[in-house]
């Protein structure tokens, strides 16, 4: 099944709302569909000037609407603000703010609700990995990250597998690597949700993303696409990224 190759870039706490809208301003004028999950502040004043081809997002909602939730930011706020998509269940929202697969999966339910794409993050950690428990973490993390979705709900989810141990560490999985574990997950979708479901599912790779291994990660049949982190914080490297990443066509 032919996919478009999805690029996305996770900013995490990084930019002011004048270096956002800087960066921006900087990418090639004729950039393919690429994604940026921007901080919250700069949400609104970069979806005024961003070129059509860019989809923005956020980074995290509370799995409320409203409430006595000081320092919180709502599903509804971040789509008045522009957003399209949100990034849940982070591997740093997971072990430094000790977010649960239950609590992951309300905000994945109060997002949809609110009509915004989800890309669920999930991964193991090297002490995991380790163990042989790859699998059975990432079956956990997902059925339950995705509990009681039904497969209207399911067509707006993206999964973002990261290696927590790939993850700012210059460790990188390689391509084989990746694409053991990326087709893992297709099966394990498969098994929960159907062929179609796994089939149309975009399941993107996450962890050390460089110009260098970006064409030979996305020519792997189950990676579609990439969620970057600190290589997306320079234009010029994200924008070298987002070409030879199109070297590599599904």
């Amino acid at each position: 099944m032919s996919k478009e190759v999805r690029i996305v870039a996770n900013w995490k706490m990084n930019k002011t709302i004048e270096e956002a809208t800087d960066f921006i301003s900087k990418l090639p004028e004729d950039i393919k569909v690429v994604s940026i999950a921007v901080p919250s502040t700069a949400l609104y004043t970069c979806a005024q000037m961003k070129p059509p081809m860019l989809s923005l997002g956020a980074q995290n909602i509370h799995s409320e609407t409203h409430g006595p939730f000081t320092g919180e930011i709502s599903a509804d706020m971040v789509k008045d603000a522009g957003a399209e998509f949100v990034i849940l269940g982070h591997s740093e929202r997971r072990h430094t703010f000790n977010e649960t697969n239950e609590f992951v999966n309300k905000k994945v339910k109060q997002a949809l609700l609110t009509d915004l794409q989800v890309i669920l993050c999930i991964g193991e950690t090297h002490t995991e990995r380790d163990a042989e428990q790859t699998t059975e973490v990432l079956k956990k993390q997902l059925f339950e990250g995705l509990f009681e979705l039904n497969m209207e709900q399911l067509k707006q989810v993206s999964i973002a597998y990261e290696p927590v141990w790939a993850i700012g560490t210059g460790q990188a999985a390689t391509a084989q690597m990746a694409q053991e574990t990326h087709f893992i997950l297709r099966n394990l979708i498969k098994e929960k949700w159907g062929e179609l479901a796994s089939e149309k599912m975009f399941i993107l790779h996450g962890g050390s993303i460089k110009p260098e291994n970006i064409a030979e990660l996305t020519s792997q049949p189950d990676v579609d696409g990439v969620l970057v982190g600190g290589a997306a914080l320079d234009p010029s490297t994200f924008s070298q990224i987002i070409q030879n990443a199109g070297n590599a066509k599904k």
